[in-house]
């Protein structure tokens, strides 16, 4: 399987484990929020926000237009701490390990 490949796996398991555990917003934030020039809209977006309306969203496009993905990226530490008492944590960070597997290991 391609690198792309998995790395569109990857993000929609990301989005269906959001959906089943209630953190799918049907909405999306203010167009205020996305003007953040902070490291994942920490000032303007909840972590989950983040994963669902930046960087899922910026990724599917990085591959659609197949542009050069990134080679390190570090979400979980953000996400660890951010959502250290969230219950669903756990499950986030399994696809996004993987994902930062996948794009640092070339």
């Amino acid at each position: 399987m391609q690198k792309n490949d998995l790395l569109v796996d990857y993000l929609k398991e990301l989005e269906q484990i959001m959906q089943q555990h209630q953190l799918w917003q049907y909405q999306a934030p203010p167009e205020s929020a996305f003007a953040s020039e902070q490291p994942f809209a920490l000032d303007t977006m909840e972590p989950t926000e983040w994963l669902q309306w930046i960087f899922i969203p910026k990724m599917m496009a990085l591959i659609e237009a197949e542009a050069e993905l990134p080679n390190t990226i570090a979400i979980s530490p953000y996400l660890e701490e951010a959502l250290k008492d969230h219950p669903h944590l756990p499950m986030l960070l399994i696809p996004v390990q993987k994902i930062e597997v996948l794009l640092t290991n070339e």
